[in-house]
Order: C-alpha cells, then sequence, then structure tokens
C-alpha cells in the first residue's frame, strides 16, 4: 500500500512538472519566437480579415518590454532592435490611451515625410504608384454584398498589396504633411476610409519603436463568424480554406 501512495504521489508530481514545462516554454516561444493574433477589424481588407489567426514573429524588430505578456519587462527602449522595412504588416501597441494592439502596414519610416492627397499616398513627394483593380466584394454571413473600390498600390522598391478606398471624400483622403520623428514609425490600415491609424495624431498619431511587437507573418486559421476557435465540429463549414497558409511577408 505505501509503494502504490509513492508511486500515485509521483505520478501526480509529474504530471505537475510536465504542465509547469510546458507553460514555461509556451510563455518563452511567446516572448521570443512567435505569438498568435486574432483579427478584430476590418481596418486591414482586403489583406486581413476578420476572423484571421495570424503569427507575428517577435525577433524581427528586436525586443523591449511589449514583447513580455502583460508588458512587465522591467526596461526600456530596444534589445536587437530593427526598423521595419516600408510595407510590413506590424502589430504594435498603441501609443495613445490605452496600450491595446493594433494591425497596420507601416508606411513611413524615422524622417519620411508622407501626404495624402485625393486618396493618393505621397512619400517624400513622390506619388506611391497606385492602379485601379477589380473592385472588392464584400459579403456578410447573410450573402447581401458591396462592391468596394479595390487599388492596387506598389512601393519605389517593387513591393505591392492592395488596398480598399470606400469613399471619394474619405476623412483622411487629405492631409497635411507628416514628418515621422526619428524613432518612430508612420503605419496605415489598408482598408483607407475605415481605419484609425497614424493619419490621426490625436488617437493613434507617430508609433514609437517600443511599442512595436512584431512582424505578422502568416495566416495560420481564419473563420468567417460561424463558428468560435473551440467549435471544432463546426470547422469544416466555417473554416476560409482558401486562406490558410496566406503569407503577409
Amino acid at each position: 500500500m505505501k509503494e502504490e501512495a509513492v508511486k500515485a504521489k509521483g505520478g501526480f508530481g509529474e504530471t505537475i512538472r510536465t504542465v509547469i514545462y510546458a507553460v514555461l516554454i509556451a510563455v518563452v516561444i511567446r516572448t521570443f519566437a512567435y505569438e498568435p493574433f486574432k483579427i478584430p477589424s476590418e481596418s486591414m481588407l482586403p489583406t486581413l480579415m476578420i476572423g484571421d489567426y495570424l503569427f507575428v514573429s517577435k525577433f524581427s524588430y528586436g525586443y523591449s518590454r511589449h514583447s513580455f505578456p502583460f508588458s512587465i519587462a522591467p526596461f526600456s527602449g530596444r534589445i536587437f532592435g530593427e526598423v521595419p522595412d516600408r510595407g510590413d504588416v506590424a502589430v504594435f501597441k498603441k501609443p495613445i490611451g490605452d496600450e491595446i494592439d493594433y494591425i497596420k502596414r507601416i508606411m513611413g519610416l524615422p524622417g519620411d515625410q508622407l501626404q495624402m492627397i485625393d486618396g493618393q499616398l505621397i512619400i517624400n513627394g513622390s506619388p506611391v504608384k497606385r492602379e485601379r483593380v477589380e473592385d472588392y466584394v464584400d459579403r456578410d454571413r447573410f450573402g447581401n454584398a458591396r462592391r468596394i473600390a479595390q487599388y492596387r498600390e506598389t512601393l519605389s522598391d517593387g513591393r505591392t498589396y492592395l488596398t480598399l478606398d470606400e469613399s471619394i471624400r474619405g476623412l483622411a483622403d487629405n492631409t497635411d504633411v507628416y514628418t515621422v520623428p526619428a524613432g518612430h514609425v508612420f503605419a496605415m490600415g489598408d482598408n483607407r476610409d475605415n481605419s484609425t491609424d497614424s493619419r490621426f495624431l490625436s488617437q493613434v498619431g507617430y508609433i514609437p519603436l517600443e511599442n512595436l511587437v512584431g512582424r505578422a507573418e502568416i495566416i495560420f486559421m481564419s473563420l468567417n463568424g460561424e463558428a468560435d476557435w473551440y467549435e471544432i465540429w463546426k470547422y469544416p463549414f466555417a473554416i476560409r480554406w482558401n486562406r490558410i497558409f496566406d503569407s503577409l511577408s
């Protein structure tokens, strides 16, 4: 009986240790390698949709206190810091108000000057190449459709992506010139008329490099709203299969 009790106690202790090790490994991976994020809004349409789940590389821009769970690291600045590339889709902590996670496309680097004129993005005096493509068709869960003007933008280095322009007189289609301060970047949503981003200086503004969390890399799951993540039995009909493993880099 005593031997059985010892074995039982040892088995329970081993289970506890296994759980602790698993949690520690998960925290290390989440802090230093990759962290999963879920897209909650339409601000990055058509690149990202509500219900997309993606992995963000934590090492791409170095580490700050925001790399750690709940931003609890006791230091400031960045370690192994790197400036993002123009066009990266990045997660960052909103610098104004509550420190919540935002995901946008990095359009301005330190020292850049940017301006919107009639929906056209100007970077350092040069218009970003913008060509009209077929409309983006957005369907709700009931099958109702709306068509949105869609454009392909191409940066000077050849990087290309799609943007939406819901209104020819959007709130931020015409702006003053923004000059990105040293140690900051400027981010915009691809859904240009439905994104609160760096164009709104009192709400988001320029993003300190310290606030960068990581670069969005790949969509590993996408649900259309008909199932929560735990409702596995609904997955065959709720997964957007064509979006799985889409690269964002």
